[in-house]
């Protein structure tokens, strides 16, 4: 039917006040144009809302049904206004999250807290997955931003180099080279490493094929169709050693110590669409640009870098 929310404003004053006249005083507008606009709406509903009658008006038995779902409906869309002007400050939402990294310590996870600290009602949810899958889907607006290793962004992302983490080998407690604090790559040239298949497994291998090609060996690293944790598990067993992120150090395994890989570090960037209008995103970003500053790891302004995002790896 062809009325307007302001109808339904005047009929509630009208119903609370008994009279047109103060209606019009409480909404704001003259007395004939609440009554005019509450005439138009009765002959749209085909039934009086109101007796009319010198003290005022009351309202009709139509007019009390309509009275009691009209609050109702109006509730609702207040309560839908303040949500959205909520969504619209930042200080309520969503943002979906891309992880390529531990959450367990570091900066990500002191981010993390600190934004949740100051935006309790804002929901964060995290995907874990590939770099190449997770700028897929902040393309398709499915991920706000994603957490990612690399110097580079792709050309239709903005982004921001924000935290470095130093790289760790992950060896057998009773290893030689558990005794050292720090290791060089001239100690592994001759080790056997072992990988997962799922992320991060195939970068981890392409940074020790990088790396221990240089010196002229052949580096030996097996792909094992195991997690993390188990991938852990085999490290402890002696099946090889591997490498991981310092964030990811935070977490302990049986028989397994992590020791520094020397010169080595991983710059870790945010990514995410310009044209992403978030606004509890944007927080975020503001949080983690404040942040990253203190540290001395974010420059002024983000860098929007050419670069070919990374491919799909099939093994």
């Amino acid at each position: 039917m062809a009325f307007e929310l302001r109808h339904i404003r005047y009929v509630i004053a009208a119903a609370e006040q008994h009279s047109f006249r103060r209606a019009a005083n409480v909404v704001g507008v003259h007395q004939s144009a609440i009554s005019r606009r509450i005439r138009d709406l009765e002959d749209e509903l085909g039934a009086s809302l109101f007796n009319r009658h010198s003290g005022g008006v009351e309202l009709t038995i139509a007019g009390q049904n309509f009275l009691e779902h009209a609050k109702r409906a109006m509730g609702q869309i207040e309560c839908g206004a303040t949500l959205v002007n909520a969504h619209g400050c930042g200080i309520a939402g969503i943002i979906r999250i891309g992880i390529f990294s531990s959450l367990s310590s570091g900066f990500i996870a002191d981010l993390l807290h600190a934004y949740e600290h100051r935006h309790a009602d804002v929901q964060l949810d995290f995907i874990e997955g590939a770099p190449c899958e997770h700028l897929s889907a902040i393309r398709q607006y499915k991920l706000d931003i994603a957490f990612l290793t690399g110097p580079t962004f792709p050309p239709d992302c903005e982004g921001q180099h924000l935290w470095t983490e130093r790289v760790y080998v992950v060896l057998p407690e009773a290893d030689e080279l558990a005794g050292r604090t720090e290791i060089a790559w001239d100690d592994l040239r001759h080790r056997h490493f072992i990988v997962s298949r799922t992320d991060p497994g195939p970068e981890i291998h392409d940074f020790l094929i990088k790396h221990l090609a240089r010196l002229g060996y052949h580096p030996s690293v097996e792909y094992c169709a195991v997690g993390r944790d188990n991938l852990m598990q085999l490290v402890s067993l002696g099946k090889g050693l591997t490498l991981t992120s310092e964030a990811t150090t935070g977490t302990t395994f049986p028989r397994v110590v992590y020791r520094l890989l020397a010169g080595e570090e991983l710059p870790f960037c945010a990514i995410w669409l310009p044209k992403n209008d978030n606004p509890a995103l944007r927080r975020l970003l503001s949080l983690a640009r404040v942040m990253a500053r203190r540290n001395g790891l974010c420059n002024s302004t983000a860098k929007s870098l050419i670069a070919t995002p990374p491919a799909s790896k099939t093994h």
